[in-house]
């Protein structure tokens, strides 16, 4: 079931990028539009969300493809259970497709993105995940979380084994609001294949999402967290 339902994802991704075109050249990550003198802290920036037009992709050398099999995203958020006290909830599923652009020198490229399903968002608690969907992140209205990248900071070259701490920033769609945000990642190559842990954290409010009080939740902190784990591998 799991594997027809990452297919379907596959496939309605597929088409919604479809229009994409990659174009062979040397410019660089598209600005923004105000330079950064102090690298940000990973969460949500003031400001308009860059909302690149990704019709066109540029400088592309390789293109690397998230194996879904092989990566996750989760949500750790903090609750307290009125017959438990407090708890870490936590969320995983591996349905994340994506693309990551590098241009000759190894640089990943603008208009890199993953899409995650979150109507496969899976807990310990049946009745947490089914609250989440109908409610807290109406996933029959809003079915995917995306992020679009806009700019990396901290980078200086291409990826090696010994890894690499940087900064991604670029747009996090979710629950029909896109606002600018900030992923702290390290990450490393592995022969042909790019492995990375990347999180970030976010407000629900900042993102229209009304906390859940229901059932036997006391509290929950409005602080979420987000992580992936990435394996990408060149693209067929």
């Amino acid at each position: 079931m799991q594997g027809k339902l990452l297919g379907q994802f596959r496939a309605t991704v597929a088409v919604a990028g479809a229009a994409l075109t990659l174009i062979s050249g040397t410019v660089g990550l598209a600005p923004r539009a105000a330079a950064q003198d102090v690298t940000p802290t990973p969460g949500v920036l003031e400001g308009p969300p860059a909302q690149l037009a990704c019709t066109a992709v540029e400088g592309v050398a390789d293109i690397y493809a998230i194996a879904s099999e092989e990566s996750e995203a989760r949500y750790r958020v903090q609750e307290e259970l009125a017959s438990i006290g407090a708890i870490e909830a936590i969320g995983a599923t591996k349905a994340i497709v994506g693309n990551l652009y590098l241009g000759a020198e190894g640089q990943a490229r603008a208009c890199s993105r993953f899409d995650l399903d979150l109507r496969t968002l899976r807990s310990d608690d049946a009745r947490r995940d089914n609250y989440l969907y109908s409610n807290t992140l109406e996933t029959g209205s809003y079915p995917l979380a995306t992020f679009v990248l806009s700019e990396v900071q901290g980078l200086d070259g291409p990826l090696t084994e010994e890894g690499k701490t940087f900064r991604l920033i670029g747009d996090l769609t979710l629950h029909g609001v896109t606002k600018l945000v900030v992923w702290e990642v390290t990450a490393s190559r592995k022969g042909d294949t790019l492995v990375g842990k990347a999180a970030t954290v976010f407000e629900m409010p900042q993102f229209a999402i009304t906390p859940p009080k229901v059932g036997p939740v006391v509290s929950l902190d409005e602080t979420v967290k987000l992580e992936v784990d990435l394996v990408l591998k060149p693209a067929q």
